[in-house]
């Protein structure tokens, strides 16, 4: 093992976040160590050779520490990052890009590895920190029988040689073999993939993101930290100037070298990027030490245009022009990505100015996402996008490239039929029923039977419930016990479901509409003739609503919703038209929270989701049966309710159940593919595979 970490010193060795970043927890390594005191397998290390040439240097980094290193390690990288930071004393990043040491306690009594804390400082039988055994074993050990004897008295001369026996085993650590799996330079990735899976006992799988951010950190260590510092700083609010920080993405690394890839090599198919980084000529399958470096200055020059704040915060104004004010608008965030691609490739090269560019992608993102025109194939959606764009604006130009490719896609038949069928179903993230909300913010719609916005409603910044509300037109409880609809996919489909005030959708509650309409009308002394014929036209309501046959209202309702947002689409190539919204809350946004029962292993929804254990779009319905709203779980891993994302599952039942007392882990049951599960029973599964999928 010394020889593993001398050489990772020395730069032979990179140790890059090939599959995650430092994710560990100290307990974990903990683990480790004792596993290897005690003789223990701990599994094998897979080495992959870069090919550098001898010398090579990484770009833009002069100095000793800047050769590319031999070999790069596929698997094991949390096992060396561990073993590298004990020994070494280093510093370890973890994945919120905070930087820690792991320092681990040793009890020589009874040969016990302990993560250091307030206990194991106080305790005399612990030496604090193994790490100083590596650096001065004799003055280390001669301290902690000095302040052991201090405290406790003298120790007897056998006791005293068997606890020096298991710090010297201790030391030793450092040569514990590791069983190691060499592959050659000329292996291609999808063979080290392959290899990977077959010796990586929890059947982690490889991606091609992680491969170009792999090469990165050998040949371009320097872009690889931008692209962690762009994610961080679009993650929080930043005082201290101009920030990524923005409410519609926080992207993570691999994310930004999709949109450096597409702009660089007009790629979004990330497999022939990562040949192409390699040096490896595609048509000809000829690899070269030059064009590896050609095309590494091509990424260089790319990933500057994709991180300038300038172009950045340029492209998000195109949204909030399209109608969409933040995250909770967004059902697709690849739409955001190749669409700010696309923007790249209008400004940097071919030169649009701004104004043009941001009227031309408004209209753009605002057909991508109620299309989702990048949710399935989208690699080669956007690379044929890519493609078929720079051969119209050969002939037309870019902007009448990307307005001819929109108007292929929203014709006449998808206004007219395919959105008002897009239009029926529940879903609380639809496409179709952004696009409609967009509508809203674009018309600067007032909320049904109110003075106020659905600007306001939509603000990004804000999460109480109180304001505006989703509310059924034909209340829940009528549908259900008057008319006899028990299908929930039908009572809550997008067009039984209007924004009004939160109090209006109290005083509502579940009357028939031809009682409850007249009465809030009449009571809204504010409500000109002008002003309800205005909300009646752009909340879609038929003529003569309350008395139509539900399904009948249904069917008429998705036509008007479709055609207001027709109506809102055209207004944004309109002359005069721009998106003028109040300033954004001030709020800070919400972080994911985790909550952490009984002292147990902390587990949010978002771990469970990266676990495979659910999916982002899976439904949950209360385990009490006089609740009847449903959750969904979204992208981040925010639990959705009535258009609302909560960070706990307890914050979600408490807006469900309106108590504090609510333990969202039990209230809620999931629909998965073993049948229906109480929320609390996926936790415990998860802690039992983090258990037992720690390696050893």
């Amino acid at each position: 093992m010394r020889h593993l970490v001398d050489n990772i010193q020395r730069g032979d060795i990179a140790l890059p976040e090939l599959q995650r970043p430092f994710v560990w927890s100290n307990s974990k390594v903990r683990d480790l160590f004792d596993s290897m005191y005690r003789g223990f397998p701990v599994g094998y290390l897979l080495f992959w050779e870069t090919g550098a040439e001898v010398g090579a240097r990484q770009i833009g980094i002069e100095g000793k520490d800047a050769r590319v290193a031999r070999w790069l390690i596929v698997d094991g990288q949390q096992r060396m990052t561990s073993l590298y930071s004990v020994i070494s004393g280093e510093k370890v990043v973890r994945e919120d890009y905070s930087e820690s040491k792991v320092k681990l306690a040793f009890r020589p009594r009874d040969a016990h590895f302990s993560v250091s804390d307030a206990t194991t400082e106080k305790n005399p039988e612990f030496l604090k920190d193994v790490t100083k055994l590596w650096v001065d074993f004799r003055g280390t050990v001669s301290r902690f029988f000095a302040d052991y004897e201090a405290a406790r008295g003298p120790l007897e001369a056998s006791m005293r040689n068997a606890w020096e026996d298991a710090l010297d085993r201790v030391r030793d650590l450092q040569n514990f073999p590791f069983n190691v799996v060499e592959l050659d330079s000329a292996v291609d990735e999808e063979q080290v993939a392959d290899v990977f899976v077959r010796i990586n006992s929890e059947g982690v799988k490889l991606n091609q993101a992680d491969f170009i951010l792999t090469l990165m950190s050998v040949f371009w260590d320097e872009g690889r930290k931008q692209l962690e510092a762009f994610s961080r700083g679009a993650k929080v609010p930043s005082l201290a100037g101009a920030a990524p920080f923005n409410w519609y993405i926080a992207p993570s690394p691999d994310q930004l070298l999709r949109v450096t890839v597409a702009l660089a090599f007009d790629r979004a198919v990330l497999r022939h990027a990562y040949s192409i980084l390699r040096g490896k000529d595609l048509e000809t399958g000829q690899t070269s030490i030059e064009h590896r470096d050609q095309q590494f200055n091509a990424l260089q020059t790319a990933q500057s245009e994709v991180l300038n704040l300038t172009h950045w915060h340029e492209y998000l104004r195109a949204l909030e022009r399209a109608g969409y004010r933040g995250s909770k608008m967004i059902s697709s965030q690849n739409v955001v990505l190749f669409s700010y691609a696309i923007w790249l490739r209008g400004r940097v090269k071919h030169g649009v100015a701004i104004d043009q560019l941001r009227e031309v992608i408004a209209r753009w993102f605002f057909m991508a996402h109620l299309t989702s025109r990048y949710s399935t194939s989208f690699e080669t959606q956007a690379e044929r996008d890519f493609g078929r764009i720079d051969e119209l604006a050969t002939e037309v130009g870019f902007v009448s490239a990307l307005n001819r490719i929109i108007d292929d896609t929203l014709t006449g038949d998808f206004w007219a039929i395919t959105l008002p069928n897009e239009l029926a179903t529940a879903a609380s993230r639809s496409p179709a029923l952004f696009a409609y909300f967009a509508a809203l913010n674009i018309l600067n719609a007032d909320a049904l039977l109110s003075t106020g916005k659905v600007r306001d409603r939509l603000d990004p910044a804000i999460t109480s419930t109180k304001g505006i509300e989703r509310h059924h037109l034909f209340p829940r409880a009528y549908l259900r016990d008057v008319l006899g609809v028990k299908d929930s996919r039908q009572i809550n489909q997008i067009a039984n479901m209007a924004l009004v005030e939160w109090n209006d959708n109290i005083v509502i509650s579940d009357s028939a509409p031809s009682f409850y309409w007249p009465t809030q009308v009449d009571s809204k002394s504010y409500l000109t003739v002008d002003r309800l014929k205005k909300q009646l036209e752009l909340h879609a309501l038929p003529d003569g609503w309350t008395d139509l046959e539900f399904p009948e209202f249904l069917a008429q309702r998705r036509t008007l919703m479709a055609a207001v947002v027709r109506q809102a689409f055209e207004r944004l190539s309109q002359e005069g038209y721009g998106a003028s919204y109040p300033p954004i809350s001030s709020a800070i946004k919400n972080e994911q929270v985790t909550e952490q029962p009984d002292g147990q292993i902390r587990v949010s929804i978002a771990d469970l989701v990266h676990a495979g254990l659910l999916d982002a779009g899976t439904v949950m319905t209360p385990a009490r049966s006089e609740f009847d709203s449903v959750g969904e779980i979204d992208e981040s891993g925010s639990i959705v309710v009535n258009d609302v994302p909560y960070p706990t599952p307890s914050a979600a039942a408490m807006a469900v159940a309106g108590t504090q007392a609510e333990d969202g882990w039990m209230f809620w049951i999931v629909d998965t593919c073993d049948g229906e599960r109480r929320l609390d029973s996926l936790r415990n599964q998860y802690r039992l595979n983090d258990v037992a999928g720690s390696e050893a």
